[in-house]
């Protein structure tokens, strides 16, 4: 069983800057590769970025590359979305979530969610 609590989100304005942490309880972190998903009121849970196992592999869905920096520290079981240049349209609910095999980017693939943690991006 994965446990997974997400923090960092709040409210900033468009242009700023905001950093989601992704803490897990599980002594077999490093197996796992996780990803960022968003969801905004009405629509679907889409993929922001993910990373593998080590850190080594990261991707990014085509809206956030080159804002948004995905990160782990498994000493510390942690996994990190550093997200720059916020616009309005980031405004979501972001969860992270934890997938040993599988797609990266879809959510229908992942075993474990956290419970989610706003942002809102104000004009």
């Amino acid at each position: 069983q994965v446990q997974l609590v997400e923090s960092g989100g709040g409210l900033v304005q468009a242009g700023g800057s905001l950093r989601l942490a992704c803490a897990a309880s599980v002594r077999t972190f490093s197996v796992y590769t996780i990803g960022w998903f968003r969801q905004a009121p009405g629509k679907d849970r889409e993929f922001v970025a993910a990373v593998n196992w080590s850190g080594g592999s990261t991707n990014y869905a085509d809206s956030v590359k080159g804002r948004f920096t995905i990160s782990r520290d498994n000493r510390k079981n942690t996994v990190y979305l550093q997200m720059n240049g916020l616009i309005p349209e980031d405004t979501a609910v972001y969860y992270c979530g934890a997938i040993q095999r599988g797609r990266s980017w879809l959510a229908g693939d992942y075993d474990y969610w956290g419970q989610g943690t706003q942002v809102t991006v104000s004009s």
